[in-house]
C-alpha cells in the first residue's frame, strides 16, 4: 500500500510545501493552503490524497482539515466542469422562479435526472464543460432570481436569458 507521499506527484508534494511555509503562522492558514491548492488544480477540486498530504505537512489532523473542505462551498472533492453556473435557492429566488431555471438548465445540459435529484447541489457533465450547482443565498434578493456564471452574478434571470448565457459560454469554449 502506497503512503499518501508516493500517492502524489514530486510536483504536487513540492507546491503543497511551498504554500504550507508561505502560509505558516499566518490566520487562516488551512483556508489560505486549501485555496491555493484548488486553485493549481485542472479540475478545481481538492483530491482526497491531498487533503491527506496537507494535514500531514500542516499538523492539522485529517478530521479537521476534511470538515473544513466540506464546510465552505467553495472547496470541491469532486472534479468540476470549465464552467460553473450557480443558481440561487433562497427564498426570494424560489418564490421567483429559481427551481423552473435549475430544471431548464439542467435539461440543456443533459444533467435531467429523476424527480428526486433535482435539488442535487451539484452535477457536472460528462464532458466537464459545465457544472451545475445550488446555493442557500448569494445575498442579492433585490435581484431575484439570481444565477452566477463563471463567478459573474447576473440578476432579474429568465430562461431566455441562462440559455444565452450557456450558449454564449459552449461558443467560448470550442
Amino acid at each position: 500500500m502506497q503512503t499518501v507521499q508516493e500517492q502524489l506527484s514530486p510536483s504536487d508534494r513540492a507546491f503543497v510545501d511551498e504554500v504550507v511555509a508561505a502560509q505558516a503562522g499566518r490566520p487562516g492558514t488551512l483556508l489560505g493552503v486549501l485555496e491555493s491548492v484548488q486553485a493549481r488544480n485542472r479540475n478545481k477540486f481538492l483530491p482526497l490524497e491531498i487533503l491527506e498530504y496537507v494535514a500531514e505537512k500542516t499538523g492539522v489532523p485529517p478530521s479537521r482539515v476534511y470538515s473544513v473542505a466540506t464546510f465552505y462551498s467553495l472547496f470541491n472533492l469532486e472534479p468540476q466542469g470549465d464552467h460553473t453556473i450557480s443558481i440561487c435557492r433562497g427564498t426570494a429566488c424560489h418564490t421567483r422562479g429559481s427551481r423552473g431555471l435549475l430544471q431548464s438548465v439542467r435539461f440543456e445540459l443533459g444533467l435531467a435526472g429523476g424527480a428526486g435529484d433535482q435539488d442535487v447541489a451539484q452535477v457536472t457533465t460528462s464532458d466537464r464543460k459545465f457544472t451545475v450547482r445550488t446555493v442557500a443565498c448569494f445575498g442579492q434578493c433585490a435581484l431575484a432570481p439570481v444565477v452566477e456564471v463563471d463567478h459573474r452574478i447576473c440578476g432579474h434571470v429568465n430562461e431566455r436569458t441562462l440559455q444565452r448565457e450557456i450558449g454564449q459560454l459552449d461558443r467560448e469554449h470550442e
